[in-house]
């Protein structure tokens, strides 16, 4: 009985099949993102979010001093510390840092990539915040603000950062434990600054839940479209 060798057109269809499967299943994500983003701003505008914004910061605040986030003193200094992870001068020094590694080795394109996920992040949450313009929570900030309340800059610049540098980091590794905790290290970051200005009195969680839906739309689309290039010009 004769038997025929695997066509390699079979397996280039497949793959082409499967690079098209996963790129509307990310292009799906994205757009459910940036709607759930739709829908959140619009219960902000119509200030039906009031009673869960103010019920979640009041569980972070003292009991008997509702101007003191709850816990010991060295929990709110951790509190600033994990937001300075969101900071646009932490995590531009960490882009930065990327873009020249990248530059160095050689990958110019995802060098191009990361740059761009990241100034277009901070484009985009600069132009929301001045749109909607929502004052900051009336409480006694432990940390400076500079900008509009909606959405939180910390929480969407860290989900963009974060993630788009995961995704390179799991790319770079074959090894599935290896992808998984990149991956999951970038989201564990994400969520803990997103937390952090909660804690600190300085957004309301819709705040947050908000920028976390752009800047990870955001980072899915920027991934997405590199990926789509890459295939097409053989990066």
């Amino acid at each position: 009985m004769d038997i025929k060798a695997p066509s390699p057109s079979g397996g280039f269809l497949r793959g082409l099949r499967s690079d098209a499967m996963w790129l509307i299943a990310s292009l799906l994500l994205a757009g459910g993102l940036v709607l759930s983003f739709g829908l959140l701003a619009e219960e902000v505008i119509e200030g039906d979010t009031g009673g869960f914004d103010r019920a979640v910061l009041m569980a972070f605040r003292s009991a008997d001093d509702p101007t003191n986030p709850i816990g010991p003193p060295w929990l709110e200094e951790m509190g600033r510390d994990v937001t300075s992870l969101g900071s646009f001068a932490f995590l531009g020094f960490v882009s930065v840092a990327a873009v020249g590694y990248l530059l160095i080795a050689g990958k110019r394109r995802y060098a191009v990539l990361v740059a761009a996920a990241v100034a277009g992040g901070e484009a985009i949450s600069t132009l929301l915040k001045i749109a909607f313009d929502r004052t900051r929570p009336d409480l006694i900030h432990a940390t400076r603000v500079f900008t509009a309340s909606f959405p939180s800059g910390h929480a969407m610049l860290s989900a963009v950062t974060f993630l788009t540098l995961g995704a390179l980091l799991a790319k770079a590794n074959p090894d599935p434990r290896f992808k998984a905790y990149f991956v999951s290290l970038a989201v564990f970051l994400t969520v803990m600054v997103g937390l952090s200005r909660v804690y600190l009195g300085v957004h309301y969680p819709t705040d947050v839940i908000a920028g976390w839906c752009v800047g990870s739309a955001w980072a899915i689309l920027c991934w997405s479209a590199a990926r789509r290039m890459e295939q097409s010009r053989g990066w």
